[in-house]
Formats: C-alpha cells, sequence, structure tokens
C-alpha cells in the first residue's frame, strides 16, 4: 500500500469515528499530581547543598520532646510510650550524648552517650549500666534494648560526602503527599541523591537523601546496612532558622527491621556552641549492675543488693 493510500485510509477511518457517536466515548481523567511550583536542581547543585548544610553543623545542644513506639506487623500490634523531655548533644565527628528525663518528676529515665564506636547507658531506676558496641552484636528481645546512639547521630545530621569513598547518584522520583485545599493524596516529583559507599567487602548502597522539591529541602533520609536492607528511614519536616542554620523542628526515626520508631520535637536548639569532652562522659554509678551487651550472656559486676536512691536530675551535662 502506497504512503497516499495509508494516509486516505487514516483519514477515512477518523472520519467514521467522528460521525458515528456510539463508536466511542470520552471520560475525564481525575488528576494525581500536585500542581505546585517546583524548584529545579542539577545533581552537583544538590551535593553542594548537602556538602554545604553538612558542613554549618559542628555541634548541638538541644531540648526535645521525644516519643517512642515498639511493634508493627511482625509482633501484631503497637506500643506506644508516653512523651517525656530529653536533652541531645552531638559534636562531630562522632560524640553523642542523650538524656531523658521521667514526667513530672523529672528524674533520669536513661542516660546514654557514645564516641561513635562504643557506647554507655545508664538506667537509674533499675539500678542497670549497659555496655557495648554501636554495632548490635546480640539482639535483645525488646526492640529498644537494640536502640543504639548511633542511630540518633546518623539521623539527625546530613551526612559528609567523601569523594574517595561516595559516589552520589541522581534520581528522580515521585513522593506521595497531601494536598490540604484539594483533601486528596496526590504525587508529587521529587529529587533523590543516592549515595553508593565503599567500605568493608566493596561499594553497597549506603544511603536515599530525598529532596521536597517545592523548596529543595531534605524531605527523608533512608540509610541502608551493607546487606541492602532499609535500617533507618528519618523524616524532617517544619524547618526553622537557628542562627543562619535551617534545621528540622520534628525528626521521626524508624527502624523497619526492630519496628521500633522515635520522634523528636525540638524545643530549644543551640547550634555550634562549644561542648566540653567531660559533657560526654558517663560513669558507672556506684552500685548499679554492669551488663556488656557484646557477651553472648549478659555478664556483671561491680553490683549491690540494694538500688541507689533517686536523685533529682540536672538534666543539661
Amino acid at each position: 500500500m502506497t504512503r497516499s493510500a495509508v494516509f486516505t485510509a487514516l483519514a477515512v477511518f477518523a472520519l467514521m469515528f467522528g460521525e458515528t457517536a456510539c463508536l466511542f466515548r470520552t471520560r475525564a481523567v481525575e488528576m494525581h499530581t500536585s500542581t505546585a511550583k517546583l524548584e529545579a536542581a542539577s545533581k552537583q547543585q544538590l551535593v553542594d547543598y548537602l556538602t554545604t548544610e553538612a558542613a554549618k553543623v559542628r555541634t548541638l545542644n538541644t531540648t526535645v520532646n521525644i516519643a517512642a513506639s515498639v511493634g508493627g506487623e511482625k509482633k501484631g500490634k503497637v506500643t506506644e510510650f508516653e512523651e517525656i523531655r530529653g536533652y541531645i548533644l552531638v559534636r562531630k565527628p562522632n560524640m553523642l550524648r542523650m538524656i531523658g528525663l521521667f514526667p513530672i518528676v523529672r528524674n533520669k529515665a536513661f542516660d546514654m552517650v557514645s564516641d561513635g564506636t562504643q557506647f554507655k547507658l545508664s538506667i537509674p531506676a533499675k539500678s542497670k549500666f549497659y555496655v557495648g558496641h554501636n554495632e548490635v552484636v546480640h539482639p535483645g528481645g525488646n526492640p529498644l534494648e537494640n536502640l543504639r546512639p548511633q542511630v540518633i547521630y546518623n539521623a539527625l545530621l546530613l551526612p559528609d560526602i567523601d569523594p574517595q569513598t561516595d559516589i552520589p547518584v541522581l534520581e528522580q522520583s515521585t513522593e506521595i503527599i497531601f494536598d490540604a485545599k484539594k483533601k486528596r493524596n496526590l504525587e508529587q516529583p521529587d529529587y533523590v541523591i543516592d549515595l553508593i559507599h565503599h567500605a568493608g567487602e566493596g561499594w553497597y548502597l549506603a544511603r536515599k537523601i530525598i529532596f521536597n522539591r517545592a523548596n529543595l529541602t531534605v524531605h527523608k533520609q533512608i540509610i541502608y546496612d551493607q546487606q541492602g536492607e532499609i535500617a533507618t528511614e528519618a523524616t524532617y519536616q517544619v524547618y526553622q532558622d537557628y542562627n543562619g542554620v535551617s534545621f528540622p523542628s520534628v525528626i521521626e526515626i524508624q527502624r523497619p527491621q526492630e519496628e521500633y520508631s522515635i520522634r523528636l520535637t525540638v524545643e530549644k536548639l543551640v547550634i555550634n556552641e562549644p561542648l566540653r569532652d567531660d559533657q560526654f562522659a558517663l560513669q558507672q554509678p556506684p552500685g548499679s549492675q554492669l551488663i556488656d551487651l557484646d557477651l553472648p550472656q549478659t555478664a556483671t559486676s561491680g553490683s549491690s543488693p540494694s538500688a541507689p536512691t533517686p536523685q533529682n536530675a540536672n538534666p543539661k551535662p
């Protein structure tokens, strides 16, 4: 068939359907994509943003409200704990201290420190003092027993990108947002920086850093283990300016493998004030039971039959 004959046949076919209404119908397509004005950026611009923002923060001294929950599909139930007041100190490259206070009485519920490799945890009410490696060696039955300070540290701070060990890759994706005006969920394009990291046995996907394209702020960070499973999902909301540094005031941390989550709501934040070494020092309270979490079975030492009398906490270390 010649090209002219093909065009003639197509024209007749279109005319036939146009004149015969019973052979077609038209339906509206519901809009599922957000119409919000979006910002554009290149991979290098996003990487430069991460590098710049990471360099702005050297220390954090923050007062937070801490809410935690345990459970999910594996357990078949979720247990939510009462929100408590807490204090977090962070000093790069790896130092962290976190204190939680009981509601009302404001005695210490826990006191936890980490140098990036080892951690210590004091629970005065139980007269127990835990030590161990930042990586869980022998998982406990209670998911919160597996909480390590490095989880909080990695969620609070954007990663430093080292060109020697990190390869950033740009991914264009979408996320589901709730449109308050239309009162329904919509898809909205976002940017994702995939960080391919070299460590141990080779290269692996270490993080996904997701940018909200409405304002190019980091909306979520997904951290993977070396087996390719999601270790931590951290979401960031309600950015505020703290002495020239934009920082989220609501941070939600989820650990899908252990099925626990922590929400940190910032009440007060001071950035880049000097923090001393002794503010990250935690000594075993006299008479408390020492428990080494790196051992297959609980090992104890320095214990006594009587627990120390609870004292009013001086919360800021």
